[in-house]
């Protein structure tokens, strides 16, 4: 196996996000940060109630909000124990996309769907890969790299 990259699209939006496309955005994020194959990641795009309710579940948050990272690897400042399992697969997570906030915000910022879902998959995939944006370090050193891998994946 090499990158594994599984995408489920909730019904009611089948047939507007394409799956071919997010997975060449995810390959090329992965690529640029230098993730060593193999590895797995998820992506799901859903309803803004869904993604709602997990933000509530999970994070104790009960706002919508566009997209969550529920990662899968030891994060900056864990344990360095963490050790790959047997079969050497990373399996770094799942990130979660509201469809309708993503194209809300397009509309808000008065650019497409497309370069809004793209900024969300790239920031969900560095949440998943140690990225933050919690201090104001953090966030710079996170916006910069959105910045650029937004620019390379709608330019190529």
């Amino acid at each position: 196996m090499l990158g594994e990259i599984e995408i489920f699209v909730e019904e009611g939006f089948r047939g507007v996000v394409n799956g071919g496309w997010v997975k060449k955005i995810v390959r090329q994020v992965l690529k640029a940060e230098e993730v060593a194959l193999p590895y797995e990641v998820s992506l799901v795009f859903t309803d803004s109630e869904t993604v709602q309710q997990l933000n509530r579940d999970y994070r104790g948050v009960d706002e919508p909000t566009d997209v969550l990272a529920f990662y899968m690897l030891p994060q900056k400042g864990a344990d360095d124990s963490f050790a790959l399992p047997p079969d050497g697969v990373a399996r770094l997570g799942e990130v979660i996309i509201s469809y309708p906030q993503a194209t809300e915000q397009a509309k808000e910022q008065g650019h497409s769907p497309e370069r809004e879902l793209a900024l969300l998959i790239i920031h969900g995939i560095l949440h998943l890969l140690g990225y933050d944006h919690e201090k104001p370090a953090e966030e710079s050193k996170m916006r910069e790299m959105e910045r650029k891998l937004l620019e390379r994946c709608l330019s190529g």
